[in-house]
């Protein structure tokens, strides 16, 4: 398995951010860990919290919710739409964090599957905030730790399911 590395590139000024990764696995297989429930529980999130599945509806049209739980019992809830499932070249949705403290705080996700030599996968995943300091708030609320940890766990299933 390569070090891969995430690259988060988020210019100032702008209301979105690029979150990019590479994978040691087949498109095929990496979008299936992003649609399959029992695989997504597997790897979303900070390996100290457990994901619970609500709702998952990785369809066009379909919703989805989930709740993390912190081994002190705390929870976080995030839930979303998604606007267009294409297998297995993007997933188009909404996602957004249940603990602020009013609503509104929606953001637009992109993630693009680009197949490369060597049965490796590019993942490319656009995030537009509707505000800058949306965005930035996000950047400083310690994310990177989380998508670093989550992509390091689909590592580990990508390379298990390849067995």
């Amino acid at each position: 398995m390569a070090n891969n590395i995430t690259k988060i590139i988020a210019e100032t000024g702008k209301q979105e951010f690029f979150i990019i990764r590479e994978f040691d696995a087949p498109r095929e297989i990496v979008f299936r860990a992003f649609t399959d429930s029992d695989l997504y529980v597997q790897w979303i999130g900070p390996r100290e919290l457990t994901t619970t599945l609500e709702k998952f509806e990785p369809k066009n049209g379909g919703s989805w919710r989930y709740i993390q739980k912190d081994p002190a019992e705390n929870e976080f809830a995030f839930h979303g739409v998604n606007h267009e499932v294409l297998p297995p070249e993007r997933i188009i949705g909404t996602f957004e964090f249940e603990g602020l403290p009013e609503s509104g705080h929606v953001i637009l996700e992109t993630a693009k599957f680009e197949e490369l030599s060597d049965n490796r996968t590019k993942l490319t995943s656009q995030s537009v905030f509707q505000s800058i300091e949306d965005r930035d708030g996000m950047l400083q609320s310690g994310m990177e730790e989380g998508v670093n940890d989550s992509y390091n766990r689909l590592d580990e299933l990508l390379e298990n399911m390849q067995k």
